[in-house]
């Protein structure tokens, strides 16, 4: 799964190839200090925070690895961790809305290195769009890729902080000073990255240092950080951008790459396969271990039902997936493990491309361009895309009352769906499928007079592979499209990913997982700049909507102005969703304090409180 810029969304991908089972080391044989966890995505890199590396394994190795001044929970609320530290309003006036976030003292990276508030300057250096221009850095809303490859730029903090951070004279608070009060603010706070790595790692270093040169190259940080050392900051973003993007990790990695002060930290992986964590022996950062567990490792199979034997075998200790029907009765007939349903955040949609992605080739397939042909020919698409068929075929056998989804911004049973979904243009998609079909193929004649199931317009959809039920969802849509002449042309990537913003596909469908609950969570799919916006929707109307959404308000304002932008996307047919992700977790009897999130984090937000 994928996060990206200012968008606090994840994209549920798939893992490049499936794991035989026989591969599995048996979890019942391990000693119970271990935890062998399922996911059906492989990782791609150790760090989730560029635009191709987004993904939630990805941050799910992370989480484990680094703990900062706040965690969410299963309930999706926001909990302090003052272990770390504290953080407060200092001043909240209409126009100067200041935030301090203090480090408590005596806590270290696990190299033992202290750990200080230059250690949160990194958070401003990757989402300050400003910042990265004055330090020669690079336009983040450029063509061009900036030094730092972030997710975080564009959005809230960055259209709101002032000027720099503030350091205190100790260095152990940071104080953030906003133009106006903003919505969410405490999610937009800084984290801790132990920047004395980067430097390490851009100085060519090959192993852990002493305390006294950590300290040293942070003092470096620091003062290429006030000056905008270009040079050096440009070495340190390409060490970030680029070295963590491995899968193979053994005694001949760096260690520089996996420092961290969170409770556990990558020992080993191996590609398609695993990554192993053990116990951080110096991890003070956060809430104390409760268990004797000292090894996370987690193995990635892609087949539902394959993972699924896999824990029948006692090979896992924990399943979590996107299984298919016949993969949630073979979980069901398992006696030694208990099986948590429910709905998870994650939403599957299709996009539909308007134009070129930044840095990517001109677009000039089937839907190019704003209003006229190009936003009739997306909705005719959307049209055909038979969501009651897949929900009821594909999903409903595992959630009998999976709804149709209305929004993309809101589920149902938010405050004010109902609402919204009267009112934001959304039951123009909504009806009979040959009702729909119907309305399709007026669209498509309308510019294309001739076409037809026997002379259909060619689309190019990426696909997912590796992914059963992202296989049967495709032949789906593929077979309605053709009714109302379209020819859907599947080109199935396992690393799927990185390929979205590619200019030679039409069509994308995949699911957002959302990581945090925000107001603006949504806006980076659809503003020039956002994280997630690779299909080149340039709509200033419904990006001056979308900034509102960046101030507080009650619930009647909030639905009101998410109706005003969704009015703007139905009518030019960028997205669809279709279903929420039903949520299956099957864990070992034996094993405690496993509670999953229906967010990106899924089951791995409380650490902390796991044991057998």
């Amino acid at each position: 799964m994928k996060l990206t810029r200012g968008a606090k969304f994840a994209l549920a991908v798939v893992a490049s190839s499936a794991l035989a089972v026989s591969l599995l080391t048996p979890a019942q044989a391990a000693t119970r200090s271990s935890i062998i966890i399922h996911d059906t995505n492989s990782l791609t890199s150790f760090n989730s925070g560029t635009p191709d590396t987004n993904l939630t394994i990805n941050g799910k190795v992370g989480n484990l690895s680094g703990i900062g001044f706040l965690y969410i929970n299963d309930k999706k609320n926001v909990i302090r961790n003052t272990v770390f530290g504290d953080f407060k309003i200092i001043k909240n006036n209409a126009t100067d809305f200041r935030i301090s976030y203090t480090i408590n003292k005596g806590l270290v990276w696990s190299d033992g290195t202290p750990i200080n508030g230059v250690d949160l300057l990194m958070s401003h250096v990757l989402s300050s769009n400003k910042y990265s221009i004055e330090a020669g850095l690079g336009d983040p809303d450029s063509d061009n890729v900036p030094a730092f490859n972030s997710n975080g730029y564009g959005g809230t903090y960055s259209d709101n902080i002032v000027g720099q951070p503030t350091l205190s004279a100790d260095k152990m608070t940071l104080t953030l000073q906003f133009k106006q009060k903003i919505a969410n603010w405490d999610l937009y706070g800084p984290g801790p990255s132990p920047v004395h790595t980067l430097i390490l790692l851009a100085e060519g270093k090959k192993g852990l240092q002493s305390v006294k040169d950590n300290e040293a190259a942070r003092a470096r940080f620091f003062d290429a950080y006030t000056k905008k050392d270009t040079a050096v900051l440009k070495s340190m973003g390409k060490v970030w951008s680029e070295a963590y993007n491995i899968t193979q990790v053994d005694a001949t990695t760096n260690p520089l790459l996996f420092v961290g002060n969170g409770g556990f930290l990558v020992d080993s992986a191996v590609t398609k396969s695993s990554v192993t964590l053990k116990v951080n022996p110096k991890y003070n950062s956060g809430p104390a271990l409760s268990g004797t567990i000292d090894t996370v490792i987690f193995k990635f199979i892609a087949d539902g039902t394959a993972a699924a034997q896999a824990l029948a075998n006692g090979e896992l200790d924990i399943y979590s997936g996107q299984p298919t029907a016949d993969a949630v009765a073979a979980l069901k007939k398992i006696t030694n493990v208990n099986l948590i349903g429910g709905i998870n955040a994650c939403y599957e949609h299709w996009d539909l491309r308007v134009g070129s992605a930044p840095g990517q080739a001109d677009y000039n397939g089937i839907f190019k361009g704003h209003g006229g042909k190009g936003a009739d020919l997306r909705r005719a698409f959307l049209l055909s895309v038979p969501r009651e068929e897949i929900n009821e075929k594909l999903i409903r056998p595992i959630n009998p009352v999976a709804p149709i989804l209305g929004s993309t911004f809101i589920a149902p049973g938010f405050d004010g769906y109902e609402r919204l979904i009267a009112n934001n243009g959304s039951s123009y998609y909504s009806g009979p499928q040959d009702v729909l079909n119907a309305k399709a193929i007026r669209l498509v004649k309308k510019h294309y007079p001739s076409a037809s199931p026997s002379n259909p317009l060619k689309v190019n959809v990426l696909v997912p592979g590796n992914n059963p039920r992202r296989a049967a969802e495709f032949a789906l849509a593929k077979a309605n499209a053709l009714k109302v002449g379209f020819d859907l042309v599947g080109d199935v990537q396992a690393s799927w990913s990185p390929k979205i913003q590619l200019s030679i596909y039409d069509v994308q469908f995949f699911a957002y997982c959302p990581s945090a609950v925000t107001q603006a969570g949504s806006n980076g799919n659809f503003q020039v700049g956002g994280g997630n916006n690779r299909n080149g929707v340039n709509l200033p109307q419904l990006d001056a909507i979308l900034n509102k959404l960046q101030l507080p308000m009650d619930n009647k304002t909030y639905i009101s102005t998410i109706i005003q932008a969704e009015r703007i996307i139905n009518a030019e047919g960028l997205t669809s969703g279709v279903f929420l992700h039903p949520a299956v977790t099957a864990v070992n009897k034996l094993l405690k304090g496993i509670k999953p999130s229906p967010l990106s984090d899924d089951v791995v937000w409380n650490w902390w409180e796991w044991s057998y």
